[in-house]
């Protein structure tokens, strides 16, 4: 748990299972992310990282528990109303997920084209990511063009142009080479001081290390303590 106060908590997980039929993923996650934290979710392959990420933007649901997101319960939210609740997180992909036949503009306009903005103010709101990511100049670029490092640029550019509150990054860095690893990570400092809440999970150390913030550790789908982390 985070030491704040739960009033400024903008996520807080109670005892939270994930449970499979042939496995379970997640053992009794008690975890609260503060607003406009910086957070890191830490362990091997396997651990749950990816599975605690889920669950947080509705990709998954819990088997067991309560996960409050801004003080909504998601186990009571009705199924026309998660697409809405999607709209609080934007989401970042080791594999990057974007559409090849479609241009890196076209991308990013189709998040806040889904939340319904008028033609100028996503050609406004594109332009203005895309120049935050240094990515601009390839708009009309496809993605299978551009580097690894290049594409995820793009996906972080997708990820905030819906401003969310809480950015969400599945091992960014993955499979980047240190210097494009160290300029998304800066590109995710940078949101945060903005004022979005930033969780990354990551297996890296070294990263987490260079980087700083809360760390909280999982292994085989529980919380270790703190001390854990070497």
């Amino acid at each position: 748990m985070s030491n704040g106060s739960s009033e400024n908590s903008l996520i807080r997980m109670f005892h939270v299972y994930r449970r499979y039929e042939k496995y379970s993923a997640l053992f009794d996650i008690n975890f609260d992310v503060l607003k406009n934290e910086f957070v890191f979710i830490n362990g091997p392959s396997g651990a749950g990282k990816t599975t605690l990420l889920k669950l947080l933007y509705l990709g998954e649901a819990a088997s067991e528990g309560q996960i409050l997101i801004d003080g909504i319960n998601l186990s009571r939210l009705s199924k026309n109303k998660i697409p809405l609740m999607r709209r609080n997180f934007g989401i970042i992909f080791q594999d990057f997920k974007l559409i090849p036949s479609k241009t890196v503009f076209e991308n990013v306009a189709l998040v806040p084209e889904v939340a319904g903005k008028s033609g100028r103010l996503v050609q406004k709101k594109v332009s203005s990511v895309l120049r935050a990511v240094g990515m601009e100049d390839k708009q009309n670029a496809f993605p299978l063009t551009l580097s690894g490092g290049e594409q995820q640029r793009v996906a972080v550019a997708r990820a905030v142009a819906g401003d969310p509150k809480i950015i969400l990054a599945d091992e960014p860095t993955g499979s980047l080479d240190a210097e494009s690893a160290g300029m998304i990570m800066e590109l995710l400092k940078g949101f945060h001081t903005r004022g979005s809440t930033v969780i990354i999970a990551t297996h890296d150390t070294e990263l987490i290390k260079k980087t700083g913030g809360r760390t909280v550790y999982l292994k085989q789908g529980r919380m270790q303590p703190p001390s854990t982390l070497q």
